[in-house]
């Protein structure tokens, strides 16, 4: 698959103000709410996206409410694209052929794409894929995607006709942090319903184990491979989604560095890093060469949790896949690989398809936005730390609270 990838905590009245925390109260009951979706009558949504070839996070999205999970016509989700707004239609004929074999609207502003060419919100609710496309790169090397521009336009459309739905965001809220802020804080305000974030935490693994909420985490390594800033995202995500069960839950993140070269196994070696849990996780995962610290590329993202709880992610040259291990107390290290199965059609998208599928029947996001702000500012703040040549940089934007919700991945909730 081609690959382009407030201040404080919030209050619990501001997690009720997303859905927040509805939404955990819910996932217990999640198999059997699943079946009365799937014979439920389909809601509509409009999508805002950046361009549709095959294989774009467009396609794999979206064709799946055109054509099925398995886009081959067969059983999908029980969702209707009512219309779209495409920003950039070079490179998106693949997709403008599928719209006009499905007679789906396309329209020249997001405005009239969330209102469907009228003068209200008839959808249900609004996909905002800002992935992939012609955009420029800062010199952090941060894809300066519209994300923010997508999400500002269809709230305005929101606040004109006053009327909000849900809005899901792909992968980061925003490259930049502040923008991502702003967009959270936006979301609160408006009490809009919002989720955002990677399709690897509902993905399969390669080894299954289940992490309860609550756990005795001692330590935690992730590794992830590729573009700093387009796959750092998903292995950060992946990371946060299994640190953010240990006990007392999360609060955010106080400092985060970026490390390179020797510093990398300095840390290491200074034990910052469980070496026990990084040779457990470099063991599972798909790699070029046996021993990680022949990796002369390994960049180091290292954080402290207001907790004392350490970070520690790798982003590895000689890795093929994102991984994560952990510690918990008196227990063996769990490990695993996250899968990203290219056939059927990139299942682990069909099962953040239905993780967006819930949010937009039931009104209240599936899990919280709060993991993928705190992510997004994580990775923003490395990529800083990194172009300031490994500085140290304090975090008190990332103090983010949030109560985390088990929910499942692939192969469940059943499709």
């Amino acid at each position: 698959m081609q690959r382009q990838e407030h201040q404080r905590g919030q209050s619990r009245r501001d997690f009720l103000r997303l859905g927040v925390g509805a939404a955990a109260a819910s996932v217990a009951g999640w198999p059997a709410c699943a079946e009365d979706r799937a014979s439920a009558e389909p809601k509509s949504v409009a999508a805002v996206i950046t361009v549709y070839f095959q294989n774009s996070h467009a396609d794999v999205l979206l064709t799946k409410i055109l054509e099925g999970w398995q886009h081959d016509g067969g059983p999908g989700p029980a969702l209707k694209l009512a219309s779209i707004y495409i920003d950039q239609y070079e490179g998106s004929e693949f997709g403008l052929e599928l719209l006009k074999k499905h007679n789906i609207p396309i329209f020249d502003s997001i405005e009239k794409a969330v209102t469907v060419g009228g003068k209200s919100i008839p959808v249900d609710g609004v996909l905002s894929i800002g992935e992939h496309g012609n955009y420029p790169v800062n010199d952090l090397g941060q894809q300066l995607y519209p994300r923010k521009r997508f999400f500002e336009e269809i709230t305005d459309a929101f606040r004109k006709y006053d009327k909000v739905v849900p809005v899901f965001n792909d992968k980061h809220i925003s490259t930049i942090w502040e923008d991502a802020k702003w967009m959270y804080d936006r979301a609160v305000e408006m009490k809009v319903p919002f989720m955002s974030g990677s399709s690897l935490p509902v993905a399969y693994r390669s080894h299954q184990f289940d992490l309860p909420l609550g756990s005795d985490i001692e330590s935690a390594v992730g590794m992830g491979y590729s573009g700093l800033d387009v796959y750092g995202f998903h292995a950060l995500e992946t990371y946060q989604a299994m640190v953010e069960r240990r006990r007392n839950g999360e609060h955010g993140v106080k400092w985060v560095r970026c490390l390179e070269g020797r510093d990398v196994w300095r840390a290491v070696d200074d034990g910052w890093v469980a070496t026990d849990v990084m040779d457990a996780v470099y063991d599972v995962i798909i790699k070029s060469q046996k021993n990680i610290r022949e990796d002369d590329g390994a960049v180091l993202f290292q954080f402290e949790y207001t907790d004392g709880f350490r970070g520690a992610q790798f982003m590895l040259p000689s890795g093929g896949q994102t991984g994560v291990g952990v510690k918990l107390k008196d227990q063996k290290i769990l490990s695993t690989g996250y899968e990203e199965r290219v056939e059927p059609r990139y299942p682990h998208f069909a099962f953040l398809l239905k993780g967006i599928e819930a949010m937009i029947h039931s009104g209240r996001p599936t899990y919280p936005v709060e993991r993928t702000l705190l992510t997004s500012g994580i990775l923003d703040r490395a990529l800083h730390s990194k172009f300031e040549k490994g500085r140290k940089l304090d975090t008190p934007e990332l103090a983010i609270a949030y109560s985390p919700v088990a929910y499942p991945n692939a192969p469940h909730p059943d499709l």
